[in-house]
């Protein structure tokens, strides 16, 4: 168990970087002298690193070991988050992000495929689950210290250090790393692996598998532009301060760790269809509620209910791959699907950036809103030109 707790405590590490930069961006972007609109530069450059080392984490795990990988990839992280708080610009605020974004790419996909193979299936809700207490940290240690008069730079310092610590944690126990691997290595060398080499375009045979893609697309397009942006439409549209936008956007991931807590429960009890369609209302109603003019209460519910509902999808389409690829299928389907996933969050954040500071940023939960309406369109076509199965 001890283990297992310090797998969770390095996907909490994941999570705070993730929610960092959109809740530091309305001071930052101040501080630095650049537009609003340019923190979509660094986000794009950090989600490439991503997509690059998860590409290849599975070659660099099977050569030293998801021990080894995962805290050298900590100390990435660490050290692009140390060097980012000393920037004097957003020059070296992009060099930074591209070690931070190789640094997290490879311990998302090394820690997600150990854990599928080494526990339960509950613990890869759990897990996420965890990267959502991360991305809540953020905000909240964000709007913490800007209260008490430290800039943009002290999180960043402080989130660092941390990332060190957990470091040399991992560092003690490659022992233990080792000793776990070596004893499932037979298993792993005997696995078949030719489904894990077949072409992605060959597995885009139905309309099942189209739609679950777009709906991946849409999904992280989605939650990605929430997380940069959802800040910044706080202090533009509804007129709070720096500090309270950043409090309140830590409701959205709040809403989707509990949402995630919860789903693994019912998933008990109810089918993964019911799940999802349970989860799209409540987005859509959760954007809804964002776009009212009414009072700052409502904007508080809605960040929850946009979390909440958020919160079920990634693990549960997941979990639905068999059944809208094919079980034959199902291995190259994911890969294909995270990589629909990535560019969604890669190219969709900084493009909408571009467009509500060309417009306005009254226009975003508009925007999103339609992008709701169009995943839960997919998620619904998806189970009706498909025979129902089994959650």
């Amino acid at each position: 168990m001890l283990f297992l707790s310090l797998i969770y405590l390095t996907f909490i590490m994941l999570g705070i970087p993730g929610s960092l930069l959109g809740s530091s961006w309305p001071m930052m972007h101040t501080a630095l002298g650049v537009p609003l609109s340019s923190a979509g530069l660094i986000s794009i450059i950090t989600t490439g690193g991503t997509i690059v080392s998860s590409l290849f984490s599975h070659r660099v795990v099977r050569r030293f070991g998801t021990g080894k990988v995962t805290m050298v990839s900590v100390l990435f992280m660490a050290a692009a988050l140390l060097g980012a708080a000393m920037s004097p610009s957003i020059i070296w605020l992009m060099l930074f992000a591209i070690p931070l974004g190789l640094g997290a790419g490879t311990i998302d996909a090394g820690l997600n495929v150990y854990v599928a193979e080494h526990y339960q299936a509950r613990h890869m809700n759990w897990l996420h689950c965890f990267w959502g207490v991360g991305a809540m940290i953020g905000p909240l240690l964000v709007s913490r210290l800007s209260a008490g008069g430290h800039g943009w730079q002290t999180s960043y310092f402080t989130v660092a250090f941390l990332q060190f610590g957990v470091a040399a944690i991992l560092f003690f126990t490659l022992p233990e790393w080792r000793r776990r691997e070596s004893a499932h290595r037979l298993e792993d060398i005997s696995r078949p692996t030719q489904q894990a080499h077949k072409s992605a375009l060959l597995i885009i045979h139905n309309k099942s598998a189209l739609l679950a893609l777009l709906a991946f697309f849409l999904f992280t397009a989605i939650e990605a532009s929430m997380m940069l942006w959802g800040a910044s439409y706080l202090v533009q549209v509804k007129l709070v301060n720096a500090q309270t936008a950043a409090g309140w956007v830590s409701l959205l991931f709040l809403g989707i760790t509990a949402g995630r807590l919860i789903s693994g429960f019912a998933s008990i009890k109810l089918s993964n269809e019911r799940i999802l369609r349970f989860a799209g209302i409540l987005i859509l109603v959760g954007f809804v509620l964002l776009l009212l003019p009414l009072w700052h209460w409502l904007a508080i519910t809605a960040l929850m209910l946009i979390g909440f509902g958020l919160a079920p999808i990634f693990p549960v389409m997941i979990h639905e791959t068999p059944h809208n690829f094919g079980k034959e299928d199902a291995k190259a389907a994911i890969g294909l699907q995270m990589a629909f996933a990535y560019t969604g969050s890669t190219f969709m954040p900084p493009l909408l950036g571009y467009l509500y500071s060309a417009i306005s940023f009254v226009w975003m939960p508009l925007i999103l809103l339609v992008f709701a309406a169009g995943m839960y369109g997919c998620i619904h076509f998806l189970f009706k030109h498909r025979m129902p199965a089994k959650a």
